[in-house]
């Protein structure tokens, strides 16, 4: 998969990473950026394409597959972070509104989008994870459960879509300097610098991309003793 001459179509393009990809998207050659947000007129990118899309809603997700029938890249962006404890009150309703974005949202757009991606000769689909897919931290639980299903989701997608010839990378980060982590005080990666790393990673055939030193620590923990999550 090269961005050269690509058909980039990014989820949750106006702000943070997903603006960062579809700037990174541009630099790198692509021949067209899709830019995917709820609010077209507020998509204030020169050489983007804006789309009207809500992930959640399954009627503006197959009018954006139709109507962006040329796409070679999909990159799931679009995300959501509340935060709320295991036995808030509100956990579970939190928890489902995670997983319609996060999960649902990525599980629509690659149904959606697969069987464009084959027509234009297999391509790739970038899924947006975290560190947080692997490690529970207090506070994050609904989140962490969708990033944790999401990882599951892009692992099946990868064995499953493989067979038309699409490539399916994982990119998993830590805190990025966004809306989303305003405000926290802890080290923080720049979200350009993320969005080249992944797309590297996509170039190169990556299954996986590890952008930070935060989620390989986390990774390489997994198979010790002492696992980060416990």
């Amino acid at each position: 998969m090269q961005l050269k001459n690509a058909i980039v179509f990014v989820t949750g393009a106006n702000r943070g990473l997903g603006r960062a990809f579809a700037e990174a998207a541009l630099a790198a050659g692509a021949a067209k950026v899709y830019a995917a947000v709820r609010d077209p007129a507020a998509m204030a990118l020169p050489g983007v394409v804006p789309v009207r899309l809500d992930v959640t809603d399954p009627t503006q997700v197959a009018a954006a597959a139709a109507q962006c029938a040329d796409v070679t890249l999909l990159i799931n962006n679009a995300g959501v972070s509340l935060g709320a404890g295991v036995l808030a009150t509100d956990a579970i309703a939190t928890a489902r509104h995670h997983f319609e974005t996060n999960v649902f949202g990525v599980w629509s757009l690659a149904q959606a989008f697969a069987p464009v991606l084959q027509a234009n000769g297999g391509g790739a689909v970038l899924n947006v994870l975290s560190v947080l897919s692997w490690l529970t931290l207090p506070g994050l639980a609904p989140y962490s459960a969708s990033k944790a299903a999401a990882w599951a989701l892009s692992n099946g997608l990868r064995a499953e879509l493989k067979a038309q010839g699409t490539q399916v990378t994982s990119l998993h980060v830590g805190y990025m300097d966004t809306d989303m982590t305003r405000g926290l005080d802890a080290p923080k990666s720049a979200p350009a610098d993320i969005a080249r790393l992944a797309l590297q990673g996509v170039e190169a055939g990556a299954i996986e991309v590890l952008a930070d030193d935060i989620s390989r620590q986390v990774k390489h923990s997994l198979s010790t003793a002492t696992p980060a999550y416990a």
